[in-house]
């Protein structure tokens, strides 16, 4: 049984920084590719960062680039979302997602690439 298992969010105040993790367990997490999505009240879940499998290629939107960086660690099953210089608008859940293929992160933005998904962790920002 696959499971995804999100951890890190919590509040924090604009300009500071956490770190969202990923814990994969019953699959073989260096054939996946990760991302990460969110999704605000009242809002469509919106596509944050992806990596492949190997970490060779990373892609994020326009919204956090240069402030989010994504990693992971395949000898721990692990992904990884550092988010610095937070923002009030940043704040939602936030979803990590696998999805089996080679492909590079450029093609992994759209949700429905997505084999399975964790079940969110709540980042709030306040101002």
């Amino acid at each position: 049984q696959v499971q995804l298992v999100e951890s890190g969010g919590g509040l924090v105040q604009a300009g500071g920084s956490l770190r969202l993790s990923c814990a994969a367990s019953g699959l073989t997490f260096s054939k996946y590719a990760m991302g990460w999505f969110r999704q605000a009240p009242g809002k469509e879940r919106e596509f944050v960062a992806a990596i492949s499998w190997n970490a060779a290629s990373t892609t994020y939107a326009d919204s956090v680039k240069g402030r989010f960086t994504i990693s992971r660690d395949n000898a721990k099953n692990t992904v990884y979302l550092q988010m610095n210089s937070l923002k009030p608008e940043d704040t939602a859940a936030y979803y990590c997602a696998a999805d089996q293929t080679y492909k590079s992160s450029l093609y992994l933005t759209e949700k429905n690439e997505y084999d399975y998904w964790g079940q969110g962790t709540q980042v709030t920002v306040s101002s």
